[in-house]
């Protein structure tokens, strides 16, 4: 169909219109990769080099903290593809950082977590060790965790810097059973868990200790695919500059 548009892409205005640029995704995680290709985005990967060292303290929200580090990603590729060839500057680049955040338990399945008053809630580092990751999942055992993508999007425009930096974030809770402790540490001893957000992956093993999901799988998984088409579409609807220059 195109240049970074597989044949089985859905037939949109906006993505006909991305059918002939570069797409470049800034991340080496096969999951997001996975998503895109799945909606018909076959993306030029690029992974960031970006540290991640921002302090998430530093943010009066934290649901900001994973939009700017996937900012910083995204700019730091687009800027570093456009010094290599200037002749070919990326015409999308596509980053996400995913976080897991503690949440308390909704009083009812119909109440919105965003709006909860008073509520301060923890960031969930990745476990480094198993350790680690069975002190967490044994704190999260049957209850609530908030998983939150940011998703940044950068492109050119003719203003300086030279281009316009569009971003978003999604927030998808994941309810864990109320599993037994032999479970929870079986997961552990997979190894699954370390070195992830939250300390699980819901599309493989992790998924046994989970009971539901209320919101978007895929921002589970690492990218919020249906909020990304959307950013796209206002976009491609509202900003005259967008993959035209």
């Amino acid at each position: 169909m195109g240049r970074n548009i597989l044949p089985h892409a859905l037939k949109t205005p906006v993505l006909q219109k991305l059918k002939d640029k570069r797409i470049v995704l800034a991340s080496a995680s096969p999951r997001r990769r996975d998503i895109l290709r799945g909606i018909g985005i076959d993306p030029e990967i690029v992974p960031s080099t970006f540290e991640e060292n921002l302090s998430s303290g530093s943010f009066a929200d934290i649901h900001e903290y994973p939009v700017a580090t996937a900012t910083h990603k995204g700019v730091e590729v687009y800027e570093k593809l456009v010094r290599e060839n200037p002749d070919d500057p990326p015409d999308l680049v596509i980053a996400a950082d995913t976080i897991v955040l503690t949440h308390p338990s909704p009083v009812a399945s119909n109440v919105s977590y965003s709006l909860q008053p008073g509520t301060e809630q923890q960031l969930l580092e990745k476990p480094g060790t198993k350790e680690e990751n069975l002190r967490m999942l044994l704190d999260m055992n049957g209850n609530v965790c908030e998983v939150t993508t940011g998703v940044t999007l950068i492109f050119p425009v003719l203003q300086s810097p030279g281009y316009k930096i569009s971003s978003i974030d999604e927030r998808t809770l994941v309810y864990f059973a109320d599993n037994e402790k032999q479970l929870i540490k079986s997961y552990v001893e997979s190894g699954e868990g370390v070195d992830r957000a939250g300390g699980f992956a819901v599309q493989g093993l992790g998924g046994l200790l989970v009971r539901k999901i209320e919101g978007d799988y895929n921002n589970v998984v690492g990218f919020p695919a249906a909020s990304f088409y959307k950013l796209l579409e206002a976009l491609e609807e509202e900003d005259e500059e967008f993959l035209e220059v």
